[in-house]
C-alpha cells in the first residue's frame, strides 16, 4: 500500500531521487528500512506497509520507495512513545485466526513501537510503528525520545536581516524581530540594537563548539547567521566603491565561503546504518543537480569528490564511498548516471546530455578559418564549451572516434583538424571541389 493512501497523515515532499525534503533546521537522526504503521484500536485509519521510516528532528517520515510518495507524522503530535516489545498481543483475534507457525515467526523478528498521538479536531489515537526488518530498534527508540524531547520544531524563526534591508510587502515580520523591538531611540538604541545582536551571535558560536551535539542543534542558528554576515557583506560591498583593492578581494574571498555553506543534514553511518550509501547515492544524485547544470551536463569525477566533501562539512567521505554511491544510481531511477571515457576519465553527466550536441559546437570552432590553418588545442575547446581543459580533451578525443576530428601529434602537443577524408569522393578521388568545407581549406592553406 503505496503512502498516499493514508489519508489522516499530512503528506511530505520528496526530492527528484526519492530523498524526504527538510525543512529550514530540520536536520535527519535515523533511518529505518522495511517499516510498517498501524493502528492499535481505529480500523478507519489505513495503515503504512513497507516504507521506509526517516525519523528528523521535527517528523517521523514514511517514504513509500515504489511510488516515491510519503506522508510524515509530526514529533509535535506525539503525547507519549512506549519502548520496543516483540509480541503481537495487540489484536487477540488477528491471532486466533492466523496460523500458529506463521505469527510465532513473525513475533520472533518484528518489534513494535506504541505511541499515542493527537489527531486534529481533538482525538488520541494510539498508533504502532513495526519494524520487520533486523535493526538496533533501541537505538532508533533513544533518538525518538531525544528528538521529542528537545522540541526543535518550537525554536522561533531567526530575526531579519540587518537593518536598512528590504522586507517584502505584506509579510509577517519574525518573531524576535519582534521581541527586539523596544523602544530605540536616536543612536544609542540602534547601538544597543547592534551591540545585542552580535553578542547573540559570539554566544551561538561559543555554544556550537562545545561539543558535537551541541554544534547539531545549532545548525540552524549557524546557517542563518551565516546567511545574514553575507547580506552584510553584499550590502557593505555595494556602499563601499571606494575601498582599496585588497580589501575588496578579502570580501569576496569571504563572500564566496559564505555562499558554499553546504548539505544541513549529511547522510552519515551512523544515521543511516546498512542504508548507508544506497541514501548517499541519493543524496549525491539530489546534490549534483546544480552543479551539472551550471558546467553544461557533466563534471569530472574528481571534482564532484571535492565539491560533495566541501558541501557535508566534517562529515567526510571516501574516494571508495563515492564510487559505490555512484555504481548505486543503475538501480535506482535518478537524472544522473556514471560515465568512463576510454581513456580511464571517469565523470558524472545528466542522462539528458548529448554528444551530438558537444560534437556540434567542437565541429563549428572547428571549421573556423584560423582552426582549419593551425587546428584546435583542448584549451581552444575548454575556452568554448566553458569546461576543464582535461575533460575538453577527452571530448576532442571522443570526436576523433566517432570520424569527426584528425589528431596531429606535435612536441606542443594535442591539435585537431576538421577530417577532411569525409569531404574525398571515393569514386574520383583526385578532384578537387570548388565548394564545401574541402574547397574553404584549399583557399586559406594556399
Amino acid at each position: 500500500m503505496s503512502a498516499a493512501a493514508a489519508e489522516w497523515l499530512p503528506s511530505a515532499a520528496v526530492t527528484a531521487s526519492g530523498r524526504p525534503v527538510l525543512s529550514a533546521g530540520e536536520v535527519e537522526r535515523n533511518l529505518l528500512p522495511l517499516v510498517d504503521l498501524e493502528p492499535e484500536e481505529n480500523p478507519r485509519l489505513a495503515p503504512l506497509r513497507g516504507c521506509l521510516l526517516a525519523l528528523t528532528s521535527h517528523r517521523l517520515v514514511f517514504l513509500h520507495e515504489p511510488s516515491r510518495s510519503a506522508r510524515a507524522l509530526p514529533l509535535a503530535t506525539v503525547i507519549h512513545a512506549y519502548p520496543p516489545h516483540r509480541r503481537h498481543s495487540h489484536n487477540p483475534l488477528r491471532s486466533l485466526f492466523s496460523s500458529s507457525s506463521s505469527s510465532s515467526s513473525s513475533s520472533s523478528h518484528h518489534h513494535r513501537i506504541r505511541l499515542q498521538i493527537s489527531l486534529p479536531p481533538a482525538r488520541s489515537e494510539v498508533v504502532a510503528i513495526v519494524v520487520t526488518c533486523k535493526a538496533d530498534v533501541d537505538v532508533f527508540f533513544g533518538r525518538l525520545l531525544e528528538a521529542i524531547r528537545a522540541t526543535a520544531w518550537e525554536v522561533a524563526p531567526a530575526a531579519a536581516p540587518a537593518s536598512g534591508a528590504p522586507v517584502a510587502e505584506g509579510a509577517a515580520p519574525a518573531e524576535e524581530d519582534i521581541a527586539i523591538r523596544m523602544p530605540v531611540v536616536g543612536v544609542s538604541g540602534i547601538l544597543r540594537m547592534e551591540q545585542e545582536a552580535w553578542e547573540n551571535a559570539g554566544q551561538n558560536l561559543q555554544d556550537a563548539f562545545q561539543d558535537l551535539n551541541a554544534l547539531m542543534s545549532k545548525a540552524k542558528e549557524m546557517m542563518q547567521l551565516a546567511e545574514k554576515m553575507r547580506l552584510k557583506l553584499l550590502t557593505n560591498s555595494s556602499a563601499q566603491l571606494n575601498s582599496n583593492d585588497e580589501e575588496m578581494g578579502s570580501k569576496q574571498d569571504m563572500q564566496d565561503w559564505l555562499l558554499s555553506v553546504g548539505i544541513v543534514s549529511p547522510v552519515t553511518k551512523e544515521t543511516a546504518g546498512a542504508l548507508y550509501h544506497q541514501q548517499l547515492s541519493l543524496q549525491l544524485a539530489d546534490f549534483v543537480r546544480i552543479p551539472l547544470e551550471k558546467a553544461g551536463g557533466m563534471i569530472a569525477l574528481v571534482d564532484v569528490y571535492c565539491l560533495f566533501n566541501r558541501a557535508r562539512g566534517t562529515e567526510l567521505i571516501s574516494p571508495e564511498d563515492l564510487l559505490q554511491a555512484c555504481s548505486l544510481w543503475e538501480k535506482v531511477d535518478v537524472p544522473v548516471m556514471l560515465r568512463k571515457f576510454d581513456s580511464g576519465v571517469k565523470v558524472i553527466q545528466t542522462k539528458t546530455h548529448s554528444d551530438e550536441e558537444v560534437f556540434a559546437r567542437i565541429s563549428s570552432l572547428a571549421q573556423k578559418p584560423d582552426a582549419l590553418q593551425k587546428g584546435i588545442s583542448p584549451s581552444d575547446a575548454a575556452f568554448t564549451l566553458g569546461i576543464a581543459p582535461a575533460l575538453a580533451k577527452e571530448h576532442l578525443l571522443n570526436a576523433e572516434n566517432n570520424g569527426l576530428l584528425c589528431r596531429d601529434v606535435s612536441p606542443d602537443g594535442f591539435r585537431f583538424f576538421i577530417n577532411l577524408f569525409n569531404e574525398i569522393d571515393p569514386q574520383n578521388i583526385y578532384s578537387q571541389k570548388t565548394h564545401g568545407l574541402y574547397h574553404a581549406w584549399i583557399s586559406i592553406a594556399s
